[in-house]
C-alpha cells in the first residue's frame, strides 16, 4: 500500500483506511507507538503485557521450527 501524507494546520498526517485500523483493532483512542530505524517509520499499536509475551512466545517457537528455512529464504 502506498500512503501520501496529508496536510493537517502546519503539521503532516498519515490517513489511515478503515479496513486496516479494524484488522489492526485500532481506534481513535488506542496508543501508538513511533519509532524508526533511521530509513523505515514503525507505527505499532501498544498492547498490553500479556498479549506481547504470548506473541513473543510465537516468534520463538516460529524461528526454532523454521529459522532455517527463513535464514535461507531472506538470502
Amino acid at each position: 500500500m502506498i500512503k501520501k501524507m496529508t496536510r493537517h494546520g502546519n503539521s503532516l498526517a498519515l490517513i489511515m483506511e478503515r479496513g486496516v485500523l479494524d484488522l489492526l483493532n485500532i481506534d481513535a483512542d488506542t496508543p501508538l507507538d513511533i519509532s524508526t530505524d533511521g530509513d523505515v517509520l514503525i507505527i505499532s499499536p501498544i498492547r498490553d503485557e500479556k498479549r506481547r509475551k504470548k506473541f513473543e512466545k510465537a516468534l520463538d517457537e516460529t524461528n526454532r521450527k523454521y529459522g532455517r528455512a527463513l535464514k535461507r529464504l531472506a538470502d
